[in-house]
């Protein structure tokens, strides 16, 4: 624990200085060219994503050379690497969705025959078939929220943000303090994603944060209403990915087909900068993170209450100022 506060510093501004090598080194390779679906009006690099990845990978090694926890890291790093590396060959060139998917089959499998399935009440009581059920219903949870994180990355600071914010909550929650390490390399690169972006973190950095985040809630050995109050702290984003792909279904759109009708993106359509949707989605995270903190189930429930109030809200205020609105 002696090491933590160095080491975060450490990490910070290693992903300071890797997010600014793969700005000037790499932006040419790594372009993000606008299109009618994206949020940007300039061409910007991807990747930077990489700045926290492999600050988190160098000064979580040496925390955990420290802390004798070789077991936990490598398992780790097992489902995060694979993640990386697809995510890295997928920004430079498309990856087929079916060769994305295997590889989050293959994370989440890894994740869940170390971390185990997450806790679902009352399957504890069918034995083996109570057990699989578990599982299954982990490895959806698991893929869902690597690509929703990834489909929620369209707007500046908005994952890193909310990201940085969740995990260092479950750090403090769930008594994770390795998390702080991957807070202080996010808090690096967003100096250069915060609008106006300078680079974007791709989808090696979306869908690292959305695994990191999911193996947070899985690695914890308390009750299941400790367990179930820490899934709180993920409502914001989440609630938006789901709410938008259950809006889409309803209006028969193709669901695999990129779009900008997410709440966060017909937000910034409707006026709204881009740091002030992040900072809002941020705000909301911060208000339930201190509920959940001390209120634990309740917590999680008035934050259930506090999301689907601001969706509703929100589409109250885009049917009057949204002139795209639909």
């Amino acid at each position: 624990m002696k090491m933590l506060l160095p080491l975060e510093i450490f990490s910070y501004f290693i992903s300071l200085m890797i997010t600014f090598i793969i700005k000037q080194r790499f932006s040419q390779q790594l372009l993000d060219i606008p299109n009618e679906r994206s949020s940007h009006t300039q061409p910007t690099p991807r990747g930077g994503g990489l700045g926290f990845i492999i600050a988190f990978a160098i000064t979580s090694s040496v925390y955990t050379i420290n802390n004798s926890s070789f077991e936990q890291l490598i398992f780790l790093w097992l489902v995060l690497v694979p993640l990386s590396i697809i995510g890295i060959i997928d920004d430079n060139q498309n990856v087929p969705a079916t060769i994305r998917y295997l590889v989050q089959l293959l994370a989440a499998g890894i994740a869940i025959f170390h971390f185990h399935p997450f806790v679902f009440p009352g399957l504890d009581n069918l034995g083996m078939t109570g057990y699989l059920i578990a599982i299954a219903l982990t490895v959806i949870g698991f893929t869902a929220m690597i690509n929703f994180y990834n489909f929620m990355d369209g707007l500046d600071g908005i994952v890193g943000g909310c990201s940085a914010l969740q995990l260092g909550f479950l750090a403090i929650y769930l008594n994770q303090p390795l998390l702080w390490l991957l807070v202080a390399g996010i808090m690096g690169f967003l100096w250069w994603n915060w609008y106006p972006a300078k680079i974007f973190m791709g989808d090696a950095g979306s869908t690292v944060l959305g695994a990191t985040v999911a193996i947070a809630l899985l690695n914890n050995h308390t009750d299941i209403i400790h367990a179930w109050s820490a899934v709180a702290i993920i409502f914001p984003l989440i609630a938006d990915a789901i709410y938008t792909l259950i809006r889409r279904i309803i209006k028969g759109e193709n669901i695999f087909q990129a779009h900008r009708s997410h709440i966060y993106q017909r937000l910034q359509q409707s006026g709204w900068p881009h740091s002030q949707v992040a900072s809002t989605y941020i705000g909301v995270n911060l208000v339930i993170g201190v509920s959940v903190y001390y209120f634990e189930l309740r917590g999680f429930l008035m934050s259930f209450l506090v999301v689907i109030l601001g969706i509703i809200l929100g589409e109250i205020y885009l049917v009057t100022h949204d002139k795209n609105y639909v």
